[in-house]
């Protein structure tokens, strides 16, 4: 063979070599990559053309579901129930993508999950196109949409939990958004629900139960009088500090009482009536004898400071540290202000955790994961987690006692459900000079067969006065209880 054709086919053979590694890149390497492209239009007619599961919630309603339509997508995601379910369903849209559960169990849902291989498999082998699998949710229908006719379009979140096991039975997030606008083919019509969503001032696409964190306040307390009860030097019966207003370090300032007066007889109030009438200047003190270190810990015990997914993305609750609880702060801190920041569905698990003898549940939206049909069989069927002891069996029976009170005779008596044990804690949080309050009120109710806890949030609920929790977030968590027990 002369030179020439040797370097002509030294050619030839580099050009296979590099048409075969380029090919090998994009088919093997880059896959995956080139797939999640959101311009990848073959992705989405692959994604759109397969049948999703459904969503659906106990008693077997569906509330996301696909069904067949004339156009290239092939399938059409509907939400049935609207606004009521959207904070969790999320929505499924061709330009926006995904959101809530429809993002957190997409895998399932798509039927592209690993554990969905050899049923995908076998429909590969039979010609049968594959299915996404259905998810199951813990939420109760009825408590549900309780929850949502009791918030009765007010600004605000409800989060209801099984105590015993973690479930989520309801979550709602008001004012709410209907998916539907999402889900539409129409991308025009995507984009103006997408636009008129975006510029609305009460963003009705954040789901608040999880990702708004608010000041939590007078609900905190149950987190100090827990430190306190924790620490060894303090009974329900032990005398307080409860003065008409407590000096500050480090500041001439003051903290006061809502009501302008002393809490007990020379300025003393036993620990379970400084609960009961939600004494801040007892609390404060509290805070300030007790510590930053102690507060904080006693805050993580029930969750504060841990990344959770219910399978849902949660924002992570805080107690503050370092410059941002010291001085005069620690003590706004022992009340819930300061620098504290809870979302609804961490309060609701303060609650959870003292009705359920002090351990903490990890808080889980998915019942059962199942192939598509009636007898399909189980993919996936959570088992409830404990993610650890807030407090000792009994300290947390003493602070059940307590919360107690706060119903019977206390701040909270517009929770009282007759012949049934409930326990509560009202809540005012101030978020900004001349802002109206945020009224918070978290409780657990117990009939002798199940507890629940619940969490309820209003923002802003009108006047100062009114916005005691005690006033406008109380009845609806009697409501949601009732209807948690009514089973």
């Amino acid at each position: 063979m002369n030179r020439p054709l040797r370097r002509l086919s030294l050619v030839v053979a580099f050009l296979f070599f590099a048409l075969f590694a380029s090919t090998t890149w994009i088919q093997f390497i880059t896959a995956g990559k080139l797939n999640a492209m959101p311009g990848n239009s073959r992705q989405l007619y692959a994604e759109f053309g397969r049948e999703r599961g459904a969503i659906l919630v106990q008693g077997g309603a569906a509330i996301a579901a696909s069904t067949p339509v004339d156009d290239a997508y092939q399938y059409q995601r509907s939400y049935p129930a609207g606004q009521l379910y959207a904070p969790v369903t999320g929505f499924y849209s061709l330009r926006y993508g995904t959101s809530g559960i429809e993002r957190a169990e997409n895998d399932v849902l798509s039927g592209s999950a690993d554990e969905l291989f050899y049923r995908n498999l076998s429909s590969l082998l039979t010609g049968e196109k594959p299915k996404g699998a259905d998810v199951t949710l813990t939420l109760e229908p009825k408590v549900q949409q309780a929850a949502w006719d009791a918030l009765d379009g007010r600004k605000g979140a409800v989060v209801a939990l099984d105590a015993q096991t973690g479930d989520v039975l309801a979550m709602v997030s008001s004012p709410g958004y209907d998916p539907n606008t999402l889900a539409s083919h129409d991308g025009t019509a995507q984009e103006q629900a997408w636009t008129a969503l975006n510029a609305d001032e009460d963003d009705p696409l954040i789901n608040r139960a999880t990702s708004a964190l608010y000041p939590p306040g007078s609900t905190f307390k149950l987190v100090t009088a827990a430190a306190a009860l924790e620490s060894g030097d303090y009974t329900a019966d032990t005398l307080v500090a409860g003065p008409q207003e407590l000096a500050l370090p480090q500041t001439s300032n003051t903290l006061k009482n809502d009501e302008g007066t002393a809490c007990g007889p020379n300025d003393q109030v036993s620990l379970a009536d400084a609960l009961r009438i939600s004494c801040n200047t007892a609390f404060g003190d509290l805070g300030l004898k007790l510590g930053a270190d102690a507060l904080g810990e006693q805050a993580a015990k029930f969750g504060f400071g841990r990344s959770l997914t219910i399978p849902t993305a949660v924002a992570t609750s805080s107690f503050p540290t370092g410059e941002d609880v010291a001085g005069p702060l620690l003590a706004y801190s022992g009340i819930g202000q300061g620098n504290d920041l809870a979302t609804p569905l961490q309060v609701a698990m303060i609650s959870a955790a003292i009705a359920n003898d002090g351990v903490v549940m990890e808080p889980n939206l998915v019942a059962e994961v199942r192939e598509a049909g009636d007898s399909g069989s189980v993919v996936e069927r959570p088992s409830p987690s404990e993610l650890g002891r807030a407090v000792s069996s009994e300290n947390a029976r003493t602070l059940q006692r307590m919360m107690e009170l706060v119903v019977t005779s206390g701040t909270g008596t517009r929770a009282k459900i007759d012949g049934v044990t409930v326990g509560g804690k009202t809540g005012t949080a101030q978020h900004g000079a001349g802002l109206p309050p945020y009224a918070w009120f978290t409780s657990f109710a117990d009939d002798g067969d199940e507890k629940v806890a619940v969490a309820v949030v209003i923002e802003d609920g009108g006047s100062t006065e009114s916005a005691y929790g005690g006033r406008l977030s109380a009845p609806v968590a009697k409501t949601v209880m009732e209807a948690a027990l009514d089973g």
